[in-house]
């Protein structure tokens, strides 16, 4: 599975924070929405196509807080997927 975007809510801690994935395997298409940093509680949704999955993003990104998307350079890498 290919991590295609993410963005965060601008708020730190584990009660205030919000992120949002949207991945690619495939011809599918994953959105999570994570509540409470990387120990918090995900959300998953499977899209068929692109557009679905990027609506889905949409809306959840008209929440509270100074939605921003990061870039990919400043993530961590993924453990047990054979990259360094």
């Amino acid at each position: 599975m290919e991590q295609r975007k993410h963005w965060w809510n601008g708020r730190w801690g584990r009660l205030a924070r919000r992120d949002v994935f949207l991945r690619a395997d495939a011809d599918r298409w994953h959105v999570e929405a994570r509540s409470g940093g990387a120990e918090g509680v995900s959300r998953f949704t499977e899209h068929d196509n692109e557009e679905s999955a990027y609506d889905t993003v949409r809306h959840l990104l008209t929440g509270p807080g100074e939605w921003r998307e990061v870039a990919a350079v400043c993530l961590p890498p993924v453990r047990g997927t054979g990259q360094p």
